[in-house]
């Protein structure tokens, strides 16, 4: 295939941060498409993009194809866990086919607003939980949040994404697991699937995807994505915590629903990842967001189930930045320091009726004002 053959259809904007006020930053976004057309669309606004109070999920859709969008609103009232007051930080859309979606929310520990998500001492997070809601109506109201048992995992659990829907209709819902906030032990981050077999009652069973006993390599962000013949392939943004570098996106595959996973290999691309998308003729479509220089946008496509991706089939969607936003780290720390400064990136996906790809991600010129941002691929 020729560079040429994958070209950008449209673009458009879902929301533009208003400076200055509790809608400033807008990030984390999410998108389904549901059979009906519509677009529904979630992301975070906050003043601030790191540790800013309040933060607040915002539900949106479109039902011309992006030309225009419903007024956001917040879909979702805040819940307490044990008396303890929290915020959804994220919202991750699942069509469940004809009207019904079920959302995926991030809950974080509110109680003492003046604490960072983030402890840079201690490399732990605040308590983070996961809750579901359902709407049976294409979005337009929601049943109140359910928390989701993820035991036995007491340390924080923030989601990566949306419930995937498996070959024979089992729900899966996808995780990491990180440290408590004051515990200052070597963290092992994971990746991990838990599974619904009563769609979303209880969850009996889950699978470490990824988790280095080292604690060195940190397999972040993971993006899995269900294939036409069941197959789950899952990619990650990669972390080397030693040498406190980024490495090239890593990739693993589960040919039995997520039970048992092939070893990693290197996809040979740097940056962050989006879910890849299996296009009708059976190639796989995968945004990504390359830091390498300035920070730019771009997306490859894969005729081996995700094992190459020639760089002949790269398109750029982004390259407005003028700036670097890495740069050279130390520790973790750092690495978390420089993620608060990004203005751009988190891409995520879906595939349109007519098999082109839909892009969401957000970006602005400054980290703590940015928009929610589409554009449409033909790959």
């Amino acid at each position: 295939m020729r560079s040429n053959d994958v070209k950008i259809v449209e673009r458009g904007t879902v929301f533009v941060g208003e400076s200055g006020t509790e809608q400033s930053s807008a990030c984390f976004p999410s998108i389904c498409v549901l059979p009906g057309g519509r677009w529904l669309a979630m992301f975070r606004v906050s003043p601030r993009k790191s540790d800013a109070r309040p933060q607040k999920v915002m539900l949106t859709w479109s039902d011309d194809w992006g030309a225009t969008w419903a007024r956001p609103a917040e879909p979702f009232a805040p819940s307490s866990i044990g008396g303890k007051p929290g915020d959804f930080r994220a919202a991750h859309p699942t069509s469940l086919g004809g009207r019904r979606v079920l959302a995926v929310m991030c809950w974080v520990d509110a109680s003492d607003p003046s604490l960072p998500f983030f402890n840079p001492e201690t490399e732990g997070l605040l308590d983070t939980r996961i809750f579901l809601s359902l709407s049976q109506d294409a979005g337009l109201s929601w049943s109140r949040p359910w928390q989701v048992d993820s035991g036995p995992f007491t340390e924080p659990t923030p989601t990566t994404g949306p419930v995937l829907i498996l070959r024979g209709g089992e729900w899966a819902v996808q995780f990491e697991t990180n440290k408590p906030y004051y515990d200052a032990s070597v963290g092992r981050h994971s990746s991990v699937l838990m599974f619904s077999r009563d769609r979303g009652k209880t969850w009996p069973q889950h699978v470490k995807v990824t988790c280095d006993p080292q604690a060195r390599y940190f397999y972040w962000d993971q993006r899995p994505t269900v294939l036409r013949d069941g197959t789950v392939l899952d990619v990650f943004w990669t972390f080397d915590r030693v040498r406190a570098e980024y490495l090239n996106i890593h990739a693993c595959a589960s040919a039995d629903n997520g039970r048992t996973w092939s070893a990693l290999w290197d996809m040979g691309i740097p940056g962050q990842p989006g879910a890849p998308v299996q296009l009708p003729d059976g190639r796989l479509a995968m945004p990504y967001m390359d830091r390498t220089t300035v920070p730019i946008l771009k997306m490859r496509t894969s005729a081996d189930a995700g094992r190459s991706w020639p760089e002949h089939t790269q398109v750029v969607l982004d390259d407005s930045m003028s700036r670097a936003q890495e740069g050279r780290k130390s520790s973790m720390q750092d690495a978390w320091a420089e993620m608060a400064k990004y203005s751009v990136g988190l891409p995520c996906t879906a595939l349109l009726p007519d098999g082109e790809v839909l892009v969401l991600y957000y970006a602005g010129r400054h980290m703590d004002h940015t928009a929610i941002q589409w554009v449409r691929v033909k790959a």
